[in-house]
C-alpha cells in the first residue's frame, strides 16, 4: 500500500524523467523504453487527434471525470499523465487488479488529505476499471458526485457493459482508436531519434506494420533493440531486426477476443473441410500458449457436433486424442492434435445429431410434461396394451409407438458417409 499512497509527483513522473532520459541517466536507462519515452504534452501525443477535436475540454484545466476506452497500447495511461501535467493536478495511480476496496479508500483519503493540507487538486487514475466489482465502483460514487477529485478510469472493455450505470452517468466516456501504421511510424521515428537508436527507414515501417496498432508493442521492440548485442551504434537493417519484430508481433491471449477468434477460425476451418487452414489455426494456438487439453476437448465436441454419424470413427479419434494429450503433454502432444485435426477436417460431415438434440430440447422446453406411453412404462398399468420386444421379431424390429401421438421426428439423417446407411435403414423400417 505504501507504493500506492506514496505516489511520485507529476514532475517526477514526467518532466524530470524526460530530462534524465535526455542526459542518459543510468538509472533511467534501466526502465522500460515505453515508460521512458512516454510524452508529457499534447504536442507529442500521436494518433488520437480526433478526441481533442470532439472533446475540446480535454485541453482545459477543469475537465470532467473520464473513462478512457480503447485497445491496448493506444495511449490511455499516457493521456491521463498528460492531463495531470496540463492541469497541474497531483496524479494517484491505482490498478483495479491489484487493489481492493480498502486500498482504494486509503488512496482516496490520501488524495483528499493532500488537498486539505496543501490545496493540491488530485486525479485518481484507475487502470483496468472493468476489473472493479460493484462494491469497488460504488466506493467511488460519492466522491465523483461531489467532485472531491478528478476520476479517470482506463479500460480495454466497452464501459457501457462493464461499468456500473451509476458511475457511467457521472463521467464522460472517451473512446481511443487503434493506432494506424502511420501513427506508429511517427512514434518510432521520434523515439529512435530521442534515444539514439539507429535503424533503417524500412525497418521502422516494418515495426509499425507488425505492431498491430499497439504503441507499447512497437516501443518494446525498440527497447529490445536498444539493449541487445546487435545494437553496435551502427544503423540496423531490416534483416537484422526482422526476427525480433516477428517474435514480438505474434499476439495471443487466453481469455479475450483473440482467443475466441482463433478457436472460432479453427472450428470453422474443420467444418469447412480445409485441413491446412485448421492446422494453421492449431499452430497459432499452440504458439500462443493455448492449453492443449482445451483444444483436444474442442475436437471431441466437434466430432459429434459436425461429423456425427457420417463418420462414427471421428469421435473415437477425438477421444483418443484427448487421452493422449492429457498423458503426454507438450511439445509432443502437438502431433496427436495434428493427427486428430487433419482427420476431423478431412472426413465427411453431418450435424444431424446436433440438430436433433437441439430441436428435441426446444420441443421439451416449449411443452408441458411429456407423458410416457403406458406400454413403455417400467410398471405398465393394468389393461395396457403389451409392449412388443423387438428381438422377438424378424430383423429385430417391430412397428410400435415410442412417443406420444404428434411428436415430431427430430433426427433427420443425411445421405453422407455412414449416415446414408442409417437413413436407408430408418426409411425402410419406418416406411418414411
Amino acid at each position: 500500500m505504501d507504493e500506492i499512497n506514496n505516489q511520485n509527483s507529476q514532475s517526477d513522473l514526467f518532466s524530470d524523467t524526460s530530462e534524465k532520459n535526455a542526459s542518459g541517466n543510468a538509472e533511467s536507462n534501466n526502465s522500460p523504453l515505453p515508460f521512458r519515452a512516454r510524452p508529457s504534452d499534447f504536442e507529442n501525443y500521436f494518433g488520437q487527434e480526433h478526441i481533442f477535436t470532439r472533446y475540446k475540454f480535454l485541453k482545459e484545466v477543469n475537465f470532467p471525470s473520464l473513462i478512457l476506452w480503447g485497445p491496448p497500447g493506444t495511449g490511455k495511461t499516457t493521456l491521463a499523465n498528460i492531463l495531470a501535467v496540463n492541469s497541474g493536478y497531483e496524479l494517484y495511480n491505482f490498478n483495479a487488479v491489484l487493489g481492493g476496496v480498502n486500498e482504494l479508500k486509503k488512496l482516496i483519503s490520501s488524495a483528499m488529505q493532500m488537498k486539505s493540507d496543501f490545496g493540491k487538486e488530485a486525479i485518481i487514475f484507475v487502470d483496468e476499471i472493468h476489473r472493479f466489482n460493484k462494491a469497488q465502483q460504488d466506493a467511488l460514487l460519492p466522491y465523483v458526485e461531489q467532485g472531491s477529485f478528478k476520476f479517470i478510469g482506463a479500460t480495454t472493455e466497452n464501459p457501457r457493459s462493464s461499468v456500473n450505470k451509476a458511475l457511467l452517468s457521472r463521467v464522460q466516456i472517451i473512446e481511443l482508436k487503434k493506432l494506424s501504421e502511420e501513427n506508429l511510424t511517427s512514434i518510432i521515428e521520434n523515439v529512435s531519434k530521442k534515444f539514439n537508436i539507429k535503424i533503417a527507414t524500412d525497418a521502422i515501417h516494418f515495426i509499425g506494420d507488425y505492431s498491430n496498432g499497439d504503441a507499447r508493442n512497437a516501443l518494446n521492440i525498440l527497447d529490445v533493440i536498444e539493449k541487445s548485442s546487435i545494437n553496435s551504434g551502427q544503423e540496423l537493417s531490416l534483416k537484422e531486426i526482422k526476427p525480433l519484430v516477428l517474435e514480438n508481433a505474434r499476439e495471443y491471449d487466453r481469455n479475450k477476443d483473440r482467443h475466441y477468434d482463433v478457436i472460432s477460425a479453427f472450428i470453422k476451418s474443420m467444418r469447412g473441410s480445409d485441413p491446412s487452414a485448421a492446422i494453421l489455426w492449431l499452430a497459432v494456438m499452440l504458439d500462443g500458449g493455448e492449453d492443449p487439453v482445451f483444444i483436444a476437448r474442442r475436437l471431441v465436441i466437434f466430432a459429434s457436433e459436425d461429423v456425427g454419424n457420417a463418420d462414427p470413427t471421428a469421435l473415437s479419434v477425438a477421444i483418443n486424442c484427448l487421452h493422449a494429450v492429457a498423458q503426454i503433454g507438450m511439445p509432443e502432444a502437438r502431433i496427436n492434435l495434428a493427427q486428430a485435426t487433419t482427420y476431423l477436417a478431412s472426413t465427411v460431415k453431418s450435424n444431424a445429431a446436433y440438430n436433433a438434440i437441439n430441436e428435441a430440447l426446444s420441443y421439451v422446453e416449449n411443452n408441458q410434461t411429456i407423458p410416457v406411453p403406458d406400454h413403455l412404462k417400467n410398471y405398465p398399468p393394468k389393461g395396457t396394451k403389451e409392449y412388443k420386444y423387438p428381438h422377438n421379431y424378424p430383423h429385430h424390429f417391430v412397428d410400435q409407438d415410442y412417443t406420444p401421438s404428434g411428436t415430431p421426428k427430430f433426427y433427420q439423417p443425411t445421405e453422407i458417409g455412414v449416415e446414408k446407411n442409417i437413413k436407408d435403414r430408418i426409411s425402410k423400417l419406418w416406411k418414411v
